[in-house]
């Protein structure tokens, strides 16, 4: 039996978190998760593509949250305000 009116709530494979000042001198960066496992740092939306693709996911599309989605900004969030 399924709950009747309860919105489903997909979690994409691929997460970008917030993005993170960098340390001494270093560009901010933003964490990448990947099936809820820290996989890395990506300091553009080339980094979070690469890193996808090492990792067997085809990203077609960034602008799909079933696939990846970016928390604290969007693909084109990459400094801190």
């Amino acid at each position: 039996m399924t709950e009747q009116g309860v919105p489903y709530i997909s979690r994409p494979r691929i997460m970008v978190l917030g993005v993170c000042p960098g340390r001494h001198g270093a560009p901010p960066f933003r964490i990448m998760e990947i099936d809820g496992q820290v996989v890395g740092e990506a300091r553009t939306v080339t980094d979070v593509l690469e890193t996808a693709a090492y990792h067997g996911i085809p990203i077609h599309d960034l602008d799909d949250p079933d696939v990846v989605r970016f928390v604290g900004g969007d693909k084109y969030t990459w400094t801190l305000h």
